[in-house]
């Protein structure tokens, strides 16, 4: 299997996680810390503004699922235009922000990014950016909604049964 990589910053980690999770194509997930100035911090760094974003490790197949399909998913779930807040959750940790490790991935992803902002009338607060460093989340930050079915998410509950639709 030929798999590709993209790095979704859309909020609160645990609920990116879980939407993702449920698409044919998503072949892992992986939550963890994005485009920082530290290496490898704890999440009580990043609460306390270490810079970095949760961020969502999404390999896929590009086979199966494409990278616009992945960005059109993205944008159903996050508010494109609020600035390091997403639902309840404010701080720089809970930006938004398309990274990718690949530069051949760049120019779809502001293709699709240039069409949400026609269809929205205004500039996205989303960052576009090559991915500088990516660090695992602790393991309890692992699928913490499979864990913890009813913790906190910005993403509504209904968001996580699209496959089944």
């Amino acid at each position: 299997m030929n798999t590709r990589t993209i790095y979704l910053a859309g909020g609160c980690f645990w609920g990116m996680q879980r939407f993702f999770d449920q698409f044919e194509g998503v072949v892992s997930t992986e939550v963890g810390y994005a485009n920082g100035p530290d290496a490898a911090p704890t999440y009580q760094q990043v609460c306390q503004n270490s810079g970095h974003a949760e961020t969502l490790r999404v390999e896929y197949d590009p086979e199966v699922i494409s990278l616009t399909k992945l960005l059109g998913y993205y944008f159903m779930v996050i508010d494109p235009l609020s600035v390091n807040r997403q639902g309840n959750d404010t701080g720089i940790q809970y930006r938004t922000g398309i990274y990718c490790d690949d530069p051949a991935q760049l120019g779809e992803i502001e293709a699709v990014c240039r069409e949400q902002e026609t269809q929205l009338g205004a500039k996205l607060a989303v960052e576009r950016k090559p991915l500088e460093n990516f660090f695992s989340a602790e393991e309890y930050h692992q699928k913490y909604l499979e864990k913890n079915p009813g913790g906190y998410c910005h993403i509504p509950q209904s968001m996580f049964g699209l496959k089944q639709q």
